[in-house]
């Protein structure tokens, strides 16, 4: 793909004799939004998960082929530094038991910025990012736990923008939210794809048409098709995409 941020050749996934991922080969377009789709157990976090090598951290997980961020291989740079270039976004919101402010400054910390000044404004231009300033600006020392569930999914946004990432990973990161919530998060990825590149993965077929640029389909550790989404959705090539789409099966 010309102008992909990502590249996967021939990448397979092993955990012990599973064989999780089977010969992915796909390119992540820049500044546009990416959606993974499939059913349970398919393999689209582990994909996912590929991309910034945090299925590195997992006993028996063996990862072979090619993952390119800008035409260089993930493996050679720093797991550290590759995973501020690449960040990611979870399942279920996990901020730390600490303030807000403290949530979004640690990351910049980590990475050497101890000016005060600096780091306040990093924080409020990651919460404004992440469509949260407004709703937290007079609490930044709270702790976060006390925000609700779609609040602290932003500031775990918030978290991973602080950083400077190229790419946002996000995985599932609505499927524990309200419909309210889903929506300012939706809203939200729409709006970062013009400063970031995203990949989602989501067990929701409509927030992938109606977020994403790009959507690939995986079975049983296979991506049956990637396409731009319009086409994934309207006139799939691949029967097994077709009838997933159309609800027969997942």
């Amino acid at each position: 793909m010309m102008g992909a941020k990502l590249s996967l050749r021939g990448v397979n996934v092993w955990y012990g004799d599973l064989h999780a991922l089977k010969g992915i080969n796909m390119g992540i377009a820049a500044n546009k939004v990416t959606a993974l789709i499939g059913p349970s157990g398919c393999g689209k976090s582990t994909l996912i998960r590929s991309l910034n090598r945090l299925n590195d951290a997992v006993e028996g997980c063996k990862t072979m082929g090619v993952i390119l961020l800008d035409g260089g291989c993930i493996r050679t740079i720093d797991a550290h530094l590759l995973r501020k270039r690449v960040g990611m976004v979870f399942q279920k919101p996990n901020p730390f038991p600490i303030s807000i402010y403290e949530n979004v400054a640690s990351g910049p910390r980590a990475h050497g910025i101890r000016s005060a000044a600096a780091l306040d404004e990093i924080v409020e231009r990651s919460l404004r990012n992440a469509y949260l300033w407004d709703e937290v600006k007079d609490r930044l020392r709270k702790n976060a736990t006390s925000l609700s569930g779609g609040q602290q999914q932003r500031l775990c946004i918030a978290r991973a923008l602080a950083v400077g990432p190229e790419v946002l990973l996000m995985d599932e990161p609505t499927s524990a939210l309200d419909p309210k919530s889903t929506a300012k998060i939706e809203e939200l990825v729409a709006c970062l794809k013009s400063q970031y590149t995203v990949v989602i993965v989501t067990h929701n077929l409509q927030q992938a048409a109606r977020i994403s640029d790009y959507t690939g389909f995986i079975l049983d550790g296979e991506l049956v098709e990637f396409s731009k989404t319009e086409q994934i959705f309207n006139r799939p090539t691949d029967r097994r995409c077709e009838d997933y789409i159309a609800g027969r099966f997942g």
